[in-house]
């Protein structure tokens, strides 16, 4: 008779006592709680075992093991996956939260970053040296798993997405061996991880190219919400003639008083000062804020301010679409968003792909949409006490389905759900051939179960 998934999960944790330090195997306790705490607090499952990962041996045992036991296999690195990824319900969890050094080359501008550093981290230890990363708009997203997947950020204009940065990696693959990819070492693997996520192996660590930025101009900027046409109508203009330097975020946020605002958050990464001002100044003249609160800063700062705003323990729900550019239509389904807001942490967050970002040809790495366009992410988040999550649920999807008309085929690969099949088999457009016969050769039992891809059949 075939063993239980009770006998299994039983049968590993002995092995891994045998591999790992004992005390970093959990199946219970402060430790447990601690490794599967996630960003999104809605998320329930619970692995039937926890390795609080020290290093890449660690990782190695664990891989092997979880093989050999056939018990299915996660890993967690900042645990900012909205769908919940880095949990596996009874199974295995790979923990990475304790693998966080950064290592800074300040002469070579390269960052040596293992596998459970977040974003935060990173700028962090590169602000001493007069340094930044382009990471995505939170701190306390993990870095790995922001850069495998794409990585829209306030410096994506000038330096490219996240994964556009990425110079090497480490990885364990599925039979527990390690190796080290890049341009020249194992190339397909490197194309395939820059866009198509942690489904090939388990980065345990990777270089990351840094940048020289001496000061940074940011902010956010609040407009009223019966301005919104106009400053959304003015915006598109702008957007489109946008020079490398100047990325903008924008959306829609409950204001001062709780009402719905438009808010403009511009990041101005350019050398001359005085042409980032002139740039800000042009976004402000839009309207009347109500609140303008832009200046010089950092990154470790602007990080941090979004992380204020959507804290981890939250319950949270993500949908996305991509679209062109702020049509007549996006706008109405933007007024819509706000109109119809259901909890005052909810947002809707429009993100600006262009300049090198767009630069790129599509082939070049798995990341399936290269043309200027923007991504709108929509974000239903609500108390854990709050008793009608179908209310902010259904928000959620009523703001999707009004960017319908106007979306691109696909999607960002690191926000659709599971269960969005018809878009994740577009979202690597050309590259999904490739991607599929990467996943093949290098994880053809599937082991690693990341960001989704498509179907291959």
């Amino acid at each position: 008779m075939p063993p239980t998934d009770h006998q299994r999960v039983a049968r590993l944790v002995g092995a891994l006592r045998q591999t790992v330090q004992p005390e970093r195997v959990v199946t219970a306790g402060a430790d447990y709680d601690a490794g599967r705490s996630i960003w999104n607090g809605a998320v329930p499952a619970r692995p039937g075992v926890i390795v609080r990962c020290a290093d890449q041996a660690d990782v190695q045992a664990a891989v092997r093991a979880a093989r050999t036991h056939e018990v299915p296999l996660t890993v967690r690195g900042g645990g900012h996956d909205w769908a919940g990824r880095a949990l596996s319900d009874g199974g295995l969890t790979l923990d990475l939260s304790a693998m966080r050094q950064v290592t800074i080359d300040p002469a070579a501008e390269v960052a040596e970053v293992s596998g459970g550093a977040t974003a935060a981290d990173v700028v962090a230890a590169a602000q001493p040296f007069g340094l930044t990363a382009a990471t995505g708009s939170a701190g306390s997203v993990g870095m790995a798993g922001l850069t495998l997947g794409g990585g829209y950020g306030p410096l994506s204009g000038r330096f490219g997405l996240a994964l556009d940065n990425l110079l090497s990696a480490d990885v364990v693959l599925a039979d527990g061996s390690v190796v080290t990819t890049d341009p020249e070492r194992e190339p397909d693997l490197f194309w395939a991880l820059r866009g198509g996520g942690g489904n090939f192996g388990v980065v345990t660590s990777m270089r990351v190219r840094l940048h020289r930025v001496p000061a940074l101009l940011s902010g956010l900027m609040l407009f009223p919400w019966d301005r919104r046409e106009a400053v959304l109508t003015a915006l598109s203009d702008l957007l489109v003639e946008s020079p490398d330097e100047l990325t903008v975020q924008s959306g829609v946020l409950p204001g001062p008083d709780g009402s719905p605002a438009v808010f403009l958050s511009p990041t101005w990464s350019g050398d001359d000062d005085a042409a980032g001002e002139r740039a800000l100044a042009r976004l402000a003249a839009l309207g009347t804020p109500l609140v303008s609160q832009v200046g010089p800063t950092t990154t470790s700062d602007m990080l941090a301010g979004i992380d204020a705003l959507f804290p981890f323990g939250r319950h949270v729900v993500i949908r996305s679409r991509s679209v062109p550019s702020l049509t007549p239509d996006v706008r109405e389904a933007l007024g819509l968003a706000g109109d119809a807001l259901t909890s005052p942490y909810s947002a809707v967050s429009v993100h600006s792909l262009h300049g090198a970002a767009a630069r790129v040809p599509v082939t070049e790495t798995a990341f399936g949409n290269r043309d200027p366009h923007l991504m709108i992410e929509i974000i239903a988040l609500w108390d854990p006490s709050d008793t009608q999550p179908a209310h902010h649920l259904a928000w959620a999807d009523k703001v999707t389905d009004a960017l319908a008309s106007d979306a691109l085929p696909g999607g960002y690969p690191n926000l659709l759900g599971p269960e969005e099949s018809a878009r994740i088999a577009h979202a690597y457009g050309p590259n999904t051939a490739r991607l599929l016969e990467v996943k093949r050769r290098f994880d053809p039992d599937h082991v690693f179960r990341a960001i989704s891809l498509p179907d291959p059949s």
